[in-house]
C-alpha cells in the first residue's frame, strides 16, 4: 500500500502541476477558482489513466496531460454539483465550495472553462493525431449524456420519484453518474495504445461501482472533517443507497466482492498491474 500511495502522490503533483501551468497567464477570479476547485482531491482517475498507460509501456510525460484532463472534468462536476441548485453543498475537499469561495456565477463558468481546458490538454498533448482524437471522443462519451450528465439526470429525478430506486436502478444510476470517468480512466492506457482494452474496462466497472459503494458507506459512517464534505446526507432524505437496500454489512461485502473480481481482470498482466490492484483495495478502504 505503501508504493500505492507514493505514485498516487506523485501522479496527483503532475496533475495539479500540469492544470496550473495551464492556466499560469490567466489573471483572472475564474482561472483561479479552477485552479482551486482542482487541488486537494485524491487524483484516482489521473491516477488511473497514468497506470493504465504504464502497463502498455506509455511513459508518464505521455499519459499526463489525460490525466489533468480527467481531473478537470471530474472537478468541473463536482464545481456544478456543489451549487444550490443541485445538491447545494457548503464543503468540498476540506475548503469551501467554489460558489461559497466566489459566488454562484464564477463557478458556472469555472466549471464551463474547466470542462473546456480537458480536450484542449489533451489536443496539445503528445500523442499521434488518431490517438488524441480517440481519447477526446471518448471522453466527451464518458462525460455527457451517456455517461456522468446522464446519471446526474437521472439522480436529480430521483428526489421527486414517488417510489425510492430499486439496487437495479441504483445499479445504472451510479454507472453513469461515478463509474463513467473512473471506466474511462482506467481504459485510457489501452485507448493511446490502441490495444484491447477489454480487461481495463472490467476493472474499471468493478472499481466504479466498489467506490459509489464505499461513498454511501462514509456516508453512513464516516465524519465531515475526515471526509471532507458533509455526511449523513442520504438518509436525511431518504434516498435510496446501497447502504439501504444492502444493510451496512451487505454493502461493504457486494464493495469487498467487486474489488476482487477488478483484480481478478487484471490477471493478464501479471505483477506489473499490482499498483492497479492495490488501487481497488483503496478504493473500498478509504476514509475520505
Amino acid at each position: 500500500m505503501a508504493d500505492f500511495k507514493a505514485a498516487l502522490a506523485e501522479v496527483a503533483g503532475h496533475t495539479q502541476d500540469g492544470i496550473r501551468a495551464a492556466l499560469s497567464n490567466e489573471d483572472i477570479d475564474v482561472a483561479r477558482a479552477m485552479v482551486y476547485a482542482t487541488e486537494g482531491g485524491k487524483g484516482l482517475r489521473g491516477f488511473f489513466v497514468v497506470q493504465s498507460a504504464a502497463l502498455h509501456g506509455i511513459e508518464m510525460g505521455s499519459a499526463i496531460p489525460a490525466a489533468c484532463a480527467i481531473e478537470c472534468i471530474h472537478a468541473y462536476s463536482l464545481v456544478h454539483d456543489d451549487m444550490p441548485l443541485m445538491d447545494n453543498d457548503d464543503l468540498r475537499r476540506g475548503r469551501p465550495t467554489v460558489h461559497k469561495a466566489w459566488d454562484d456565477v464564477t463557478a458556472i463558468l469555472a466549471g464551463d472553462a474547466l470542462q473546456a481546458l480537458a480536450f484542449e490538454l489533451i489536443g496539445f498533448g503528445p500523442l499521434a493525431d488518431d490517438r488524441k482524437l480517440a481519447l477526446s471522443v471518448s471522453l466527451a462519451q464518458a462525460a455527457g449524456v451517456r455517461g456522468m450528465v446522464g446519471g446526474q439526470a437521472m439522480d436529480i429525478a430521483a428526489e421527486t420519484a414517488e417510489a425510492p430506486l430499486t439496487l437495479e436502478q441504483i445499479v445504472a444510476l451510479q454507472a453513469g453518474k461515478t463509474g463513467a470517468l473512473l471506466e474511462w480512466s482506467c481504459m485510457a492506457g489501452a485507448t493511446m495504445a490502441d490495444a484491447d482494452h477489454r480487461p481495463l474496462q472490467i476493472y474499471g466497472e468493478n472499481v466504479g461501482l466498489a467506490f459509489q459503494i464505499a461513498d454511501d458507506i462514509l456516508d453512513v459512517e464516516g465524519d465531515a472533517a475526515t471526509v471532507g464534505k458533509a455526511v449523513g446526507k442520504d438518509e436525511g432524505a431518504g434516498k435510496a443507497t446501497f447502504v439501504s437496500h444492502l444493510g451496512l454489512d451487505g454493502a461493504k461485502r457486494r464493495a469487498a466482492d467487486l474489488v476482487s473480481e477488478a483484480c481478478d481482470a487484471l490477471s493478464g498482466y501479471g505483477d506489473d498491474a499490482d499498483t492497479l490492484r492495490e488501487a481497488a483495495r483503496f478504493v473500498i478502504s478509504r476514509t475520505h
